[in-house]
This record gives C-alpha cells, structure tokens and sequence, in this order.
C-alpha cells in the first residue's frame, strides 16, 4: 500500500506485482535454501560457524514449522525494501532475480552470524564477542540494514529516473524534480498496516509468551514500539516544518516527512526494543526522526533516486537503531531479555557499542560485497533497466497491458447525445413553466374583475 501510493499512478500494477513476487521469491528461497544457511540443525554440537550446514535444498524435515514461518516473514521484510526504492524504473526478470538471492543467500549468512547461536556475533554464542556480542532483538541491522544497504547498491548501479534529475536528453535540472504520490490515501494505509504489523515483529521476537518473564519483555517491547514510533512522527515532521520555515518562509506540515517519520522511528527502536527503558525509547524514535530527514536530503544532494525514501528509512535508520543499543541499554533489560547482565555507554559500559559497531560494519560490507557484482552484471547484460520510452509510458502499459485505474471518462458521441437530450428537457420543462405561470396570471385577472363588479354594483 505504501509503495503503491507513493508512486505514480502509470506504475501501480508494476509495483503491485513487485511486492507480491517479493513473498513469492522469498518464500521458495529461503524454504530450499535460505533457512538452511541461516540456522543450524538438530546437531549443533559445532562450535562459531560462518552459515548453517544443514537443512538444504527440500532435503530436511522442517519440524519447526511455526519458527521456519516466523522467520520466512522477516526475510520476506529484507527483499521488499527493496522494491520501492528502484520502482518505476526496474525489469520484472531483474527484480525477481534479486529476490530469490537477497533471501536465498545475502540475507541468511546475516541472520545467522546474528542470531544463531553459532554466529560469531551472537549474544547467545558459547564465546560472545567481547563477552555480549551484537543485541539485535528484531532486525533494525540484521532486516533493515540489509534490505536498505541492497537499496543502496541498486539505485546507484540502476540510476535515477528520467526527469528526476536531468532531462530526457540528460541535461542536468537546476533543481530536482519531485514526483508527487498518486495517492497519500494509499500511502497513509499502508503507514498504519506497517505500524501494526511491527507488533508482530518486535513483541513477537521473544518467540513466547508463557514462560516466566516472557510477557514481561513483550509487554516492553509493545510499550517501546509505539513510543518511537509516535516520537519519530514529531520529530520528522517539526525538524522539516523549522528547516522549511527558515529556508523558504512558508509553514509546511509535510505529510509524507510524518509518515516515514514514524516508520523511521519503528525502524531505529526494533534493535533494542526488548531492552530500552521507555524514556529511551521517545530519544530513540526523536533521533530517528532526524537522521531520516538528514539522510533524505543527502541522498538528493548526491543524486540518489529513491523513489519512497526506503534507503533513509530503513538504511540510515538500521544504523542509528544498533548504535542507539550501545548507547541505552539497560543492564537489568538486557539481562531479563538475554541472561547477559551488560549495558549501554549512558550505563557505564562500552562493549556493547563495540560490538554493535562491529555488527554494522559486517553487515554492510557483506551486503555491498555481493550485491555489487550481482546488480553489475544484471545491467550489463541488459536485464536491470527498462527501455526509456517504456519508462516515459509507464510500467503498467508498457509491461501489464494497460494502466491500474480506468480513469477514461464516458464515449464523447454519448456525452453529447446526453447534452443535447438534458437540454430539451430543460427546455420543455421551462416552457411547460411559463405556461402554467400564464394560465394563473388569467385567473387572478378575471377574479379581480369579478370582484371590481360585485363591489360597484353594492355602492351603487
């Protein structure tokens, strides 16, 4: 819903599509290879490991259905980032090309070296890195960073659209074109569908809710969501309001800086959602409102066409989201969350922001070391980027038979027949008016002759 109203309406059923190949390619890559690589088996007797080795290719029996689905969600979030990001302008083989291999490979060694108990960045490892390891609870680095960093790699070896910022024949604009969403109806829904659905991820990554303890961390972490979420509203929203004021002079309450605001902030408290005190939560979600906004304006200064702004959301907020651990975590939370009793710098401690640290720069070096060659090759075989002429028409008429929305008014010869047939009705009906407005006026005038005759008979 999101991607589909940010975008232009000649583009809808292309990203429609987009998004639902997402699940799909998803689905069927990380079922035959993509959990296999991200978790271990039944033997996991083996020491720090750099990806699962078992589990491959439909040979394995999935006994945890319900935590192969949970996770199938999460890597399912990780492609489709992707999908507004280099919408409108994107081959359909391309796109589905990526999504297989973002969920079947990239994203799995990630989840794995994260939170699998043999990843060597592991909280729950037998050795955690500087005795903590990288607190991720539901993916700020591990989801978002990932999908955002492919964004990232994708809108720089894809380019700008035409007319984002040059002209058909490539001559630079004196001013980057902005392309308005065809519905901020569309775009509002998906915002709040967003929102709710993060209830799911991040109170759902304690993975129960019966044991002692559990609901507790669930509860927190429900608290925290909305929180940052409603914090990083305000804060997007006011920081581009003053900075709007002060450039231009004019008071604007930008809606769509609202809603990635709030994704934003959705994005920056998922790491440390499970172990953050709520006051730090409204901090987490205010900064996430800023480095949105900042990010957002240093991709248009670099000329980095995101067409929904996923990169800043996602990418940059991914970021902030992991450091923003380091810096708050709560020694009491991490312990009733990990069973690992360190904490943030603002509790005296710095290892765990070393890790995180370390965390965030494996996962964009993995991520840009795979999917630069792979987006590379795409382009110069000719199957990353549509045709020009097919992106000035539209991905719905040039790749879908015809647009999203039958916006074509009534055949004109029945809009004039039906003029010309209003017309003599209103014509009959006036007529038929000022007949009946005759007939009363010869009324009124032979009653009042009646009456003058009575009247000068009885004087007389």
């Amino acid at each position: 819903m999101l991607c589909a109203g940010s975008i232009r309406a000649k583009n809808v059923q292309n990203i429609l599509l987009k998004n639902l190949l997402d699940a799909c390619g998803g689905a069927l890559g990380f079922y035959s290879i993509g959990y296999g690589l991200a978790y271990e088996g039944e033997d996991d007797s083996s020491g720090t490991t750099f990806i699962g080795t078992e589990n491959y290719f439909f040979h394995y029996n999935l006994d945890d259905r319900i935590g192969w689905f949970f996770q199938f969600a999460f890597a399912a979030t990780a492609a489709t980032i992707v999908a507004g990001t280099v919408a409108e302008r994107c081959k359909m083989e391309a796109y589905v090309c990526y999504s297989f291999f973002l969920t079947a490979f990239v994203y799995p060694v990630v989840v794995h070296s994260v939170w699998d108990s043999h990843g060597f960045l592991s909280v729950a490892n037998s050795d955690p890195l500087r005795g903590v390891g990288m607190i991720d609870f539901a993916g700020s680095g591990v989801v978002h960073m990932t999908g955002g960093c492919t964004a990232l790699v994708a809108a720089i070896v894809l380019g700008a659209r035409i007319g984002r910022f040059a002209d058909q024949d490539g001559n630079p604009l004196d001013e980057p074109m902005t392309f308005k969403p065809h519905s901020v109806s569309l775009q509002m829904l998906g915002t709040f569908l967003l929102w709710f659905g993060w209830y799911g991820f991040n109170p759902g990554s304690t993975l129960g809710i019966t044991p002692i303890g559990y609901g507790d961390v669930a509860a927190l972490c429900a608290v925290t969501t909305t929180l940052a979420a409603a914090s990083g509203c305000v804060g997007a929203l006011l920081v581009d309001y003053a900075v709007t004021k002060f450039m231009t002079g004019e008071a604007v309450f930008d809606l769509s800086m609202a809603m990635n605001g709030s994704l934003s902030g959705l994005v920056g408290i998922t790491a440390g959602c499970s172990t953050v005190q709520p006051w730090a939560a409204v901090v987490i979600g205010l900064m996430s409102g800023l480095v949105y906004f900042a990010a957002s304006k240093t991709l248009i200064y670099l000329k980095i066409d995101d067409a929904v702004d996923a990169i800043p959301v996602h990418f940059a907020n991914g970021i902030w989201g992991c450091i923003a651990v380091g810096l708050f975590a709560d020694p009491a939370l991490v312990s009733a969350a990990y069973n690992v009793n360190k904490g943030g710098v603002f509790y005296g401690e710095g290892n765990l922001l070393a890790c995180q640290v370390c965390g965030i720069l494996f996962i964009i070096g993995w991520v840009v070391a795979l999917t630069t060659p792979f987006f590379l090759v795409l382009n110069l075989c000719g199957l990353f980027r549509i045709d020009a002429l097919d992106e000035l028409v539209g991905c719905d008429l040039s790749h879908h038979g015809g647009p999203a929305y039958d916006i074509k008014g009534p055949p004109g010869e029945a809009v004039e027949t039906f003029e010309m047939d209003r017309k003599s009705r209103l014509d009959n009906s006036g007529r038929s008016i000022q007949s009946k407005g005759s007939h009363r006026t010869h009324i009124r005038g032979d009653n009042s002759n009646d009456s003058g005759d009575q009247t000068h008979g009885d004087e007389a």
